[in-house]
């Protein structure tokens, strides 16, 4: 706990900032969520915001605006730094120099290649007190699609299945629906919403015939970008996933409904090739990609060392059989040493079903 009263308000407001932010739940994309709170001088709460959408006034503009007059001299809370480029009259951290805060307390630098550290820059010319870094770790939580994406130029890439205890995603005849329950499939959609395009290969398409839509009883969910890997363009014009809303990868030219077709190279064994995907989604400003492949595309992600996250639904039942698949195919490995880890792994109950999620470890055992 800190002893510092300064730091204890600091801790307190800057996580309200967070709280804030938390409300966009995931609609501000390609932007960040932020939250913003203004207190006065006498250190009571004149203004809150937050971004709500693409388009929409920044956070610190709203709160800004609730504040009024009750901003000069005060304190502002923001999770991420306030922008100082040009698109926006007056910038953010333009923004608050004229609205005469004393204080900012931001809690994580914005990575986007048009600030990193140039509003921090700007509040510092104008003689505002700057603290960097309260709350840093949550905040980066927050926007880790949004800070991977701007860091490489790619979609955060999560890897999501549901499978049995004895590590099997269907039976030895195919059947998949559902081996999780109802708890597992409402936070399933969830995740859904939260990204910005979901991926399946054309064999879940054709096995399945999946719509990969995000549902839920009285939410208006996201409903993401659906991206079929489809190397040889094999689709059926009548699938369920071919709409307007769907971009299907190829290695060839054609087309294919109302869906669009995007012909990339060829990985050395004449498949899409997934880094060039994940460049051109990451073009089109989509922050996150879930993974909802079978084990084949999986396991291309994996080995090629493009996940970033993973969501294993495990559901209390076995199934059993030598030819009922898995959630990764591929060759795999052939010493322990070289499986892939996960890092900071957390695990929930769903239900009668168990969620565990977890980061890449990019080291590994080694």
């Amino acid at each position: 706990m800190p002893t510092d009263p300064d730091e204890s308000i600091d801790l307190y407001w800057a996580a309200r900032a967070l709280e804030l932010a938390r409300q966009a739940d995931y609609r501000t994309s390609p932007n960040p969520m932020v939250g913003a709170v203004v207190l006065d001088p006498a250190g009571q709460v004149a203004g809150e915001g937050f971004h709500r959408r693409p388009g929409e006034p920044h956070a610190e503009e709203e709160a800004l605006a609730a504040a009024g007059e009750g901003a000069r001299g005060g304190t502002l809370y923001v999770n991420l730094e306030p922008c100082a480029h040009a698109h926006r009259t007056p910038s953010c951290s333009q923004a608050v120099v004229d609205a005469g805060v004393r204080r900012v307390v931001v809690s994580m630098t914005d990575p986007d290649e048009r600030v990193r550290g140039a509003g921090v820059r700007m509040l510092e010319s104008a003689g505002i007190e700057t603290v960097v870094g309260v709350h840093e770790e949550r905040a980066r939580r927050l926007n880790e699609f949004y800070v991977k994406h701007r860091l490489t130029g790619r979609p955060f890439v999560s890897a999501k299945f549901a499978m049995s205890l004895d590590g099997k995603i269907a039976t030895r005849a195919g059947e998949s629906r559902w081996i999780t329950g109802e708890e597992a499939r409402a936070h399933a959609h969830r995740l859904r919403h939260m990204h910005d395009a979901i991926l399946v290969g054309v064999n879940t398409v054709i096995a399945d015939d999946p719509e990969l839509t995000a549902r839920s009883e009285g939410d208006a969910l996201r409903q993401p970008l659906r991206v079929v890997v489809d190397s040889q363009l094999r689709i059926r014009q009548s699938a369920r996933i071919v709409g307007s809303n769907t971009l299907i990868a190829t290695t060839r030219s054609g087309r294919v409904g109302a869906a669009e077709v995007v012909r990339l190279p060829a990985d050395p064994d004449g498949h899409v090739a997934l880094p060039a995907l994940l460049d051109e989604l990451g073009k089109r400003g989509v922050l996150s990609l879930l993974v909802e492949g079978g084990g084949e595309v999986h396991a291309s992600f994996l080995t090629g060392g493009l996940v970033d996250k993973v969501h294993a639904y495990v559901a209390p039942r076995l199934i059993g059989g030598r030819e009922a698949p898995g959630p990764v195919g591929g060759l795999g490995v052939e010493h322990l040493v070289d499986a892939v880890s996960l890092r900071e792994f957390d695990m929930v109950r769903l239900g009668t079903d168990i969620l565990i999620t977890g980061y890449i470890d990019v080291h590994g055992n080694r």
